[in-house]
């Protein structure tokens, strides 16, 4: 099912969008015109990856700096050390849509814990 996001206008590049799904994800136009979609929580603590700032391809985390890949969701620098579920953009009139990622997410333990999830 594609999840609409926003208009493509509405986001400007350099800039982030934080869809409140479950987990909440983060659409991201980057400053080459590319729209990519990512888990919006670091997998090394509770941070709101659309929050962090955006260089090239990769987002900082606002908390410790970890990096991750926009496009493969790999950590780029720690202290993350598990990547983020990647999703599948649609751009179509205009309009920004989602295809959301059915691979389990990888959540660090006190968003696992707060989602009532328990730990493997």
């Amino acid at each position: 099912m594609m999840i609409p996001v926003c208009r493509l206008a509405d986001l400007p590049r350099g800039e982030a969008y934080r869809l409140e799904t479950d987990p909440p994800v983060a659409v991201f136009h980057t400053d080459d015109g590319e729209v990519l979609a990512i888990d919006d929580t670091c997998t090394h603590q509770d941070a709101s990856l659309a929050d962090g700032w955006v260089e090239g391809c990769e987002v900082e985390c606002p908390l410790h700096a970890s990096k991750f890949n926009l496009r493969t969701g790999a950590v780029d620098a720690p202290p993350a050390r598990l990547p983020v579920r990647t999703h599948q953009v649609v751009l179509e009139d205009g309009v920004i849509y989602l295809l959301l990622s059915d691979a389990p997410p990888n959540l660090p333990p006190c968003a696992v814990a707060r989602a009532g999830g328990g730990f493997a």
